[in-house]
């Protein structure tokens, strides 16, 4: 297809104003946008997750469309040592081509990886975990989401039988008469969500935040618990320990909706509140507070987030608070339940539909024989032709280049360089590929690095859903086409497809549809009957109805705001208690590491940055990283604020200036993760996993601190 018949193809109903989404948070907020003679503006809509509210990143999201760091022609590296240089697309493909089938020549099909990204649309995650199965051939795909969820959805799997971050719509947040947040920083990660904090403290309900910093939502709390970093789960089995103690655990749900209880029970019988303050620091007058505003409560909601999650005991400690709200009753209850605060954009529906290493359409296991055959089916092939599972996404990019790992990675809609833990390490193996492609709309710290860059479209370019934080899928509209010289990611794939479909066991008829609508009517077919089942939800459906909740396996049956109201998706219809046990950080502080690092994100930037800081207002309100650290340690270190200081890990270092705060613990250092360079915290964070979810620890590693 030629750039001006996909420009007339971009163009077919596109208006000068369209209802679309942000293209950031797991939040999804509604927004208008609008052609005007000047450019691209945002305008606010009512929609029921943000209400017309937006943050200052959805404000300004319009601005990189145009920006002119925009990349808008492929680009080649015609030797290792050599810059990257403007192509035509057939140049660039062409050596996407050839490189692929050199390398799937030499070493296998598992030889070349593709790496994903939880902000594509649900039609491109899906092409992707098929262009990636059955026209490479590979079992090697994963995304960054991996870094996000995997934690939560593990810990769901295993209690509900399923994983979906809300199991109840955002609005129950508002009638909770307690509201339990642990880990989660929502006043600078997702603002438009703290309306809901609002008016559940007008309410008169109760907010008890746990982090190990006063951050600007725990401000906002009835109850801070400030806990050593990594110890959350011990605080849990505490909570639960007091109120297994005091009675305020509902045996009946626990005897008709539960299994498992017994051994629950014993376990926490040793979590005592005066042991747990010497492992968490959390004092025990704090822990018997909490566990009185959640048990004694009609309605109580825990959420978890990437504080509790993103540690190599994500998934116990996740488990934890699952133990807790079942314990007390709550999952499936209006108000009340236990919930997980998505992260990215599309994170959850990018791994219900193909991009994690052990999953097909529908959040199928790709190990089942059945879920083989049924996706397969859809796809036209032989089951047996699927690839099993492959590595999750640390360990994926961790072999890039290595002597059984792959030698050649596509990457779609993800930044690694910036927001892989032990990053110089996956810096490092990038650089030995024999071939990388990175397909992108701006020049990020990744495709610096890569073989061929491909420009794609921006998200106010191409039509396409997206599932939030609540399950709710949305439409996505398109404004305008892409500009000339620029394809959609759905574009490059089929061309891929295409060029290298005959050569494989599939043969060449596959079809790789560029148009979203029938993309995602294709999904509808291979999720129905999953888990995470589309078969009933509609783009005409998505308009009518705000969104519709899967699953919704039919047309004429409505969407599943409310999940576990009867029973849970699993064989017995009971939901599972799971004994956990605390154990420390995978690295405690030495006298060499005394202290601990632990990190997160600021309000006015996004994951590795590589889109916020280009935007002059939020470079403007945020314009590089930080080092948090208490005055008196900073006393103790002879750092004064605004000092640049050095942080250094068994794995790496990273500079940037102090900034003073008697908010954060005194055993304890924070810095955000958007920036690259010296900068970059990612450098020093540790790759120790969950032997479960896989996530890597980075909210917890030993650290020094010095003045550079």
């Amino acid at each position: 297809m030629t750039d001006g018949a996909r420009a007339a193809t971009h163009s077919a109903d596109v208006s000068q104003d369209v209802a679309t989404h942000c293209p950031y948070c797991a939040l999804q907020c509604g927004m208008t946008l609008r052609r005007t003679d000047s450019g691209v503006r945002v305008l606010p809509r009512r929609f029921p997750t943000n209400r017309g509210g937006l943050c200052q990143k959805g404000w300004t999201a319009a601005e990189l469309l145009d920006h002119p760091n925009r990349l808008t022609t492929p680009l080649l590296r015609d030797r290792p040592d050599g810059d990257l240089r403007p192509a035509s697309w057939t140049e660039a493909l062409d050596r996407v081509e050839a490189g692929i089938r050199r390398v799937q020549t030499a070493y296998g099909r598992d030889a070349v990886a593709v790496f994903g990204g939880g902000g594509l649309t649900n039609e491109k995650a899906y092409a992707l975990g098929k262009f990636a199965r059955v026209v490479l051939g590979t079992r090697n795909i994963d995304y960054n989401g991996r870094f996000c969820m995997s934690s939560a959805a593990a810990a769901g799997n295993r209690a509900f039988g399923v994983d979906r971050g809300l199991p109840f719509p955002l609005a129950d947040l508002a009638t909770a008469d307690t509201l339990l947040l642990v880990g989660a920083n929502v006043a600078e990660t997702m603002p438009p969500l703290v309306r809901y904090l609002v008016e559940q403290r007008q309410r008169g309900g109760t907010l008890i935040v746990i982090d190990p910093r006063v951050t600007a939502t725990a401000r906002q709390a009835t109850l801070h618990l400030q806990p050593t970093p990594g110890t959350d789960l011990a605080v849990a089995n505490a909570l639960l320990h007091i109120a297994l103690a005091e009675g305020w655990l509902d045996k009946d749900y626990i005897a008709a909706r539960t299994t498992g209880f017994t051994e629950v029970r014993r376990v926490v019988a040793s979590y005592w509140p005066a042991r747990v303050e010497q492992l968490s620091g959390v004092p025990v007058a704090d822990l018997e507070a909490a566990a009185r505003a959640l048990g004694t409560a009609e309605r109580a909601i825990i959420l978890t987030a990437r504080g509790a999650e993103q540690h190599a005991k994500g998934v116990d400690t996740v488990t934890a608070f699952i133990n807790l709200a079942l314990a007390l009753g709550l999952p499936g209850r209006p108000g009340s339940g236990y919930g997980c605060l998505t992260g990215q954009g599309n994170g959850q529906g990018g791994r219900e539909h193909g991009q994690k290493a052990d999953q097909l359409p529908g959040y199928r296991r790709i190990d089942d024989p059945a879920a083989r055959a049924h996706v397969a089916a859809v796809w036209g092939v032989r089951p047996e032709t699927l690839p099993g599972p492959g590595l999750s996404a640390y360990e994926l990019l961790s072999a890039l280049g290595t002597a059984d790992g792959p030698k050649a990675l596509l990457v779609f809609g993800s930044n690694p360089v910036v927001s892989a833990p032990r990053a110089a390490r996956v810096t490092a193996r990038l650089r030995a590929l024999d071939l990388l492609v990175v397909a992108d709309f701006v020049r990020s710290e990744t495709a610096e690095l890569a073989d061929v860059v491909l420009p794609t479209a921006q998200w106010a370019e191409e039509d396409g859903t997206m599932t939030n934080l609540e399950g709710r899928v949305l439409r996505r509209r398109a404004l305008r086409p892409p500009p000339a010289g620029v394809r959609t990611d759905l574009e490059i794939l089929a061309d891929l497809a295409g060029r290298l479909a005959p050569v494989t066991a599939a043969g060449a008829g596959l079809r790789f549809p560029v148009e979203p609508r029938e993309v995602f009517a294709e999904l509808r077919h291979a999720s129905a009957g999953g888990i995470a089942d589309y078969a009933g939800i509609s783009w005409e459906r998505i308009d009518a109805e705000d969104g519709v909740f899967w699953p919704c396996p039919e047309p004429n049956l409505p969407g599943s705001p409310r999940m576990f109201t009867d029973r849970f998706p699993t064989p017995d219809g009971r939901a599972r208690f799971v004994p956990v046990e605390y154990r420390p950080a995978d690295e405690e502080p030495t006298p060499d590491y005394p202290l601990y690092l632990t990190t997160g994100r600021v309000l006015a930037q996004y994951q590795s940055g590589a889109q916020t800081r280009r935007i002059a207002p939020l470079r403007t309100a945020a314009p590089g990283a930080f080092v948090e650290l208490h005055p008196d340690l900073a006393v103790r270190l002879g750092i004064d604020d605004g000092d640049e200081v050095r942080v250094t890990s068994r794995r790496g270092e990273m500079r940037a200036p102090a900034r003073l705060s008697p908010g954060i613990r005194p055993d304890t250092v924070f810095a955000p993760f958007h920036w690259p360079g010296t900068a970059r915290i990612n450098s020093v964070t540790s790759d120790a996993l969950d032997p479960v979810s896989r996530m890597p620890e980075f909210k917890v590693c030993a650290v020094r601190v010095e003045k550079a």
